[in-house]
């Protein structure tokens, strides 16, 4: 059975594409009887508020009428901004070269967080370097990536 994670992309990647953005990400927790779906989306021009507002009515729409969250629930649709969240081994391997904040869901070489710059993916593996030493995360491990933005 796939996950709500995985259910809910399903289901709203084709909404949110329908109306000619791309669906960057997707972000699911449920604390107790609330829970909190955002949605990151992208297109080509930019994100606005917009944008953010009418691709929120559609999913909003779609949400009511196929009922796949239960209980009550917050709906945020935002732009991936300039620290935006790397989620799949694309999203990744297209952002090489830029410096990357990562935390892993358990240990790795002992440790937990990574910040350094992203080298790229290797099979199923992320490449980024920190202090001169090459990791190479399973992204199977990482719970959490960003881009550090640059000023």
């Amino acid at each position: 059975m796939a996950s709500k994670h995985d259910q809910l992309t399903e289901l709203l990647a084709p909404v949110v594409e329908s109306m000619g953005c791309v669906l960057w990400g997707l972000e699911y927790f449920s604390q107790g009887r609330h829970s909190t779906l955002r949605l990151y989306i992208e297109h080509p021009d930019g994100i606005g508020l917009e944008e953010c507002e009418k691709v929120s009515r559609q999913v909003s729409s779609v949400l009511d009428v196929e009922d796949p969250i239960t209980g009550e629930y917050t709906l945020e649709v935002s732009s991936p901004g300039m620290d935006r969240p790397l989620y799949t081994l694309e999203h990744f391997a297209s952002y090489a070269g830029e410096q990357v904040a990562i935390k892993l869901r358990s240990a790795f070489e002992g440790r937990r967080k990574f910040s350094g710059l992203l080298r790229g993916v290797e099979g199923d593996d992320v490449l980024v370097v920190v202090d001169e030493h090459e990791y190479l995360l399973p992204i199977d491990l990482i719970d959490k990536a960003n881009i550090i933005p640059r000023f």
